[in-house]
């Protein structure tokens, strides 16, 4: 399966070795990797590596998948969404990124939405969690948004980058996603 799925604005779908550039354009920015486990810059070498791994991917089986996130007029990727797959098949991580110039305008939210829906509706699923650095306050927010419950802090719990950082755990289940969507 190429299309994951289609919103207003956005497509999300597997990626493709000519995404690399702009991936590498993307996570090389500082403020795109400042909450990540990358380091910026990211080479074109590694994209092509990394992109690579991301086409040979299977999103069916356990483990991390990562999916592309498309401008849906122009097709030009503007940014990420990684799903880890537990083994169990009912329950899923999310992680999300999106490139700096696209950022403040609703497409995380849009994207992020429009694979939750596929992920209990379609797939399933009874749990999707995430976690993000505490003091990355719009990926909180837009969890926050999408219907996610801040599920605890975990303090000093990372160490990246040079120092030690907090935690937020949030979870979202099949039930809370039917009843936040139906508000």
């Amino acid at each position: 399966m190429t299309l994951l799925l289609e919103t207003t604005r956005v497509t999300l779908r597997r990626f493709r070795p000519t995404d690399a550039v702009a991936f590498a354009a993307y996570r090389s920015r500082p403020e795109v990797a400042r909450y990540q486990s990358w380091t910026a810059p990211v080479s074109l070498p590694a994209a092509v590596t990394t992109v690579a791994r991301f086409v040979d991917a299977d999103p069916e089986e356990p483990g991390w998948f990562q999916y592309a996130i498309a401008l849906r007029s122009t097709d030009e990727l503007v940014g990420d969404i990684g799903i880890d797959l537990h083994e169990n098949g009912m329950q899923a991580q999310l992680g999300f990124t999106l490139a700096p110039a696209f950022q403040g305008r609703g497409l995380a939210t849009e994207a992020v939405g429009g694979l939750l829906d596929v992920l209990f509706d379609e797939r399933g699923l009874h749990r999707v969690s995430a976690e993000c650095d505490a003091r990355n306050h719009p990926s909180a927010r837009l969890l926050r948004r999408l219907g996610f419950r801040e599920e605890g802090l975990l303090r000093s719990n990372t160490w990246i980058k040079g120092e030690w950082t907090d935690d937020l755990l949030f979870g979202l289940l099949a039930a809370d996603r039917r009843e936040f969507a139906g508000s």
